[in-house]
């Protein structure tokens, strides 16, 4: 069988990011498999390869035509959400989006198979699509094996280069001993408004005598990572400038913009916590990848992320106003907690690998070719 996942039609950008990743990660832990299967790329438009038994379109935008429909090849589609779909108001399609929705709709409903990464999402699909629920596949995501703590591995031995490690970071970025990190994207379902109003209220609220808070001095930073933090045309960064300006915390969220993978790592090894604010998620890879680092987490219990997060992260209700807020210096304040959180994301992170995604997905073009 041979199979060619397309990635022709993202964008330079994309490719960098969730969609691109996952095609290219795919790819490799497939040809990894050695089952006597064939699989490649496709990163250029128009180029064509001979006998090709399955295409796998690693991406669907609702209001984006980007799978052609005169394709003779069996067809497969991950689709990683439906976020615009789940929130109108948020994401209006226009009238030109309705009609692509529309058409997109009708090539779903076609093809043989639909992979997605979570139970939530799969729902999504059954419910907005109409298509029968045998054909909808659920297959979670993983992490690259960069996203682990900085004392394993080769720092096992030498735990001096790991603190070496963290320290170059710490001094690179100007980070202070005790920060909250999020990494992610700056649209409407991520919440991060919320994330900055809740982390005022906690700055605003304690008092010195909080051990590991100690907000007024300034000690505890939110630092913010994702190309969008620096985007300045980005109508969403405008609007968060604003709002920090507005609660007077220039001085103490972060913005760093987008940073390499193995300063990220790094990152996640140095936060006193993880947070993932979201309104919805189709996966939230970010989860898994603080907890491959041992960084705790706290986490929206929307959507997908608690299929991510089982039982080794803290939740909390996004549309509860001041709970983010109390779980945050609840969980700041206990150090003991923090490690046990800590414990349980790295065990629960080892139950998500790019092998048993790729087993997965070939199980998927077995029963379609088959068909």
């Amino acid at each position: 069988m041979k199979v060619v996942i397309d990635i022709s039609r993202l964008s330079s950008k994309a490719l960098k990011r969730g969609e691109g990743i996952y095609a290219q990660s795919l790819c490799q832990a497939l040809k990894e498999l050695e089952n006597g299967n064939q699989y490649q790329l496709k990163k250029e438009k128009g180029k064509a390869f001979d006998r090709v038994d399955i295409c796998h379109y690693p991406y669907f935008n609702p209001f984006f035509i980007q799978i052609p429909w005169w394709q003779k090849e069996k067809r497969i589609i991950t689709v990683h959400d439906l976020t615009p779909l789940k929130f109108p108001r948020h994401y209006p399609p226009g009238l030109r989006g309705g009609l692509k929705w529309q058409l997109q709709k009708w090539f779903l409903r076609r093809a043989p198979a639909i992979i997605t990464d979570s139970q939530s999402s799969r729902e999504d699909i059954i419910s907005l699509v109409a298509c029968s629920p045998k054909k909808v596949f659920v297959i979670p995501l993983a992490v690259d094996e960069q996203f682990k703590e900085l004392e394993t591995g080769n720092c096992l031995a030498r735990p001096d280069l790991a603190l070496r490690e963290k320290q170059k970071i710490r001094q690179k970025y100007s980070l202070p001993d005790k920060f909250i990190l999020y990494a992610g994207d700056l649209n409407w379902n991520k919440n991060v408004g919320g994330l900055v109003k809740a982390f005022h209220n906690v700055k605003s609220q304690s008092q010195p005598t909080l051990d590991g808070v100690e907000t007024k001095s300034g000690i505890l930073k939110l630092v913010l990572v994702g190309a969008a933090f620096r985007d300045s045309e980005l109508l969403e960064l405008k609007k968060l400038e604003k709002l920090i300006e507005e609660l007077d915390l220039k001085n103490q969220v972060l913005k760093l913009g987008f940073v390499p993978k193995e300063d990220l790592v790094r990152l996640y090894n140095l936060a006193s916590l993880y947070i993932q604010p979201s309104y919805y998620e189709g996966f939230g890879l970010p989860v898994l990848e603080a907890m491959s680092c041992g960084c705790p987490v706290l986490c929206s219990d929307q959507a997908s992320l608690p299929e991510i997060g089982g039982r080794a992260v803290v939740y909390f209700n996004p549309y509860q106003q001041g709970e983010l807020a109390s779980k945050i210096k609840e969980l700041l304040t206990n150090p003991a907690r923090l490690d046990r959180l800590a414990q349980k994301g790295l065990r629960q992170a080892r139950k998500f690998s790019w092998r048993q995604t790729a087993q997965e997905t070939a199980k998927v073009y077995k029963e379609v070719f088959k068909k």
